[in-house]
């Protein structure tokens, strides 16, 4: 996996969840609007202060995210 350097989480943005570059537009809202059917374009419309590379690198996040996997502890 590449570094990803645009990707913050920060307890004390968004409660913690995967954000832009330390802004209030989280990885989950930028992947649903494409799932939606966006386009980045469409996004890059819509948050203006975003960048093209913010919008990739958060697919590239979630598409990674997907893969893992957890384990439960042993209790």
């Amino acid at each position: 996996m590449q570094q990803l350097t645009r990707i913050t989480m920060d307890p004390q943005v968004m409660g913690g969840k995967p954000c832009i570059r330390g802004m209030r537009v989280t990885v989950g809202t930028l992947v649903g609007l494409i799932a939606t059917g966006k386009t980045i374009d469409d996004v890059l419309a819509a948050y203006p202060y975003l960048e093209r590379e913010d919008v990739q690198e958060a697919l590239a996040y979630a598409a990674w995210r997907s893969e893992e996997k957890e384990f439960p502890l042993a209790s």
